[in-house]
């Protein structure tokens, strides 16, 4: 697998991961031997261990920071958890989502039913009715999203999405199964259509603003011809 690589310094790495790839695995997974990794993938492709920031989904693709010293990931981290990195997502969601709207809903953590504050800004870029039926209805609506979490708790754009009603397309856990299946039979688009696209932060060792993107993936490419869509 081509793993594009967004930039890199002394202290870091940060790669664009595909869709259905894990960070890494579980000591309690089942599928270790089924299946590489993105730290394993990087391992082989450079020879060096990397050690993930932050978290990113498995379905989801997009920007990831790796560290490639464990020493520098604390320093990284302080970005995440003090709020001084600005994160945007791109979704694609049923329906024609508000043009603007800040969701505040909190969200279960991970290892516990301990609900905790959660935040998104919501913007919508795009929308489309398109004629092909999804029942209930004669056409199909959707809407191109860019989403901005002041928080990062797990799965929380998907859970944010689904909670306004606008649930983010190709989401087997929080989706539509209808429009899913919809952008899978008229478009051959089977994976999640959430995107980490950017990172703004500033460099915590070299003191200069990063700003990386990561491109969207080929499916999207595909979708936005039909839609007339761009970014």
């Amino acid at each position: 697998m081509n793993l594009s690589i967004l930039f890199e310094d002394e202290y870091l790495i940060c790669v664009s991961k595909p869709n259905n790839i894990v960070v890494h695995h579980a000591h309690h997974s089942r599928n270790v031997a089924d299946e590489n990794s993105l730290l394993q993938l990087l391992f082989d492709k450079f020879e060096h261990k990397f050690y993930p920031i932050h978290r990113l989904d498995r379905k989801t693709s997009g920007i990831i920071l790796l560290a490639k010293e464990t020493k520098y990931v604390s320093k990284f981290q302080e970005l995440f958890t003090t709020n001084k990195i600005q994160k945007t997502y791109y979704g694609i969601v049923r329906g024609h989502a508000p043009e603007y709207k800040l969701i505040d809903s909190p969200v279960k953590g991970r290892d516990s039913d301990v609900y905790k504050n959660a935040e998104t800004t919501l913007k919508t870029v795009s929308t489309v009715v398109v004629n092909i039926p999804v029942k209930p209805y004669d056409t199909s609506r959707y809407s191109l999203v860019e989403m901005k979490p002041t928080t990062g708790r797990l799965h929380q754009l998907r859970i944010h999405m689904n909670k306004i009603s606008h649930p983010l397309i190709g989401d087997p856990k929080y989706g539509d199964k209808n429009h899913n299946l919809m952008f899978i039979n008229n478009f051959s688009c089977d994976n999640l259509f959430l995107h980490a696209y950017s990172l703004k932060f500033i460099h915590p060792f070299s003191k200069k603003q990063q700003i990386i993107k990561a491109s969207l993936p080929d499916d999207w490419n595909t979708v936005f011809q039909r839609f007339n869509w761009s970014v």
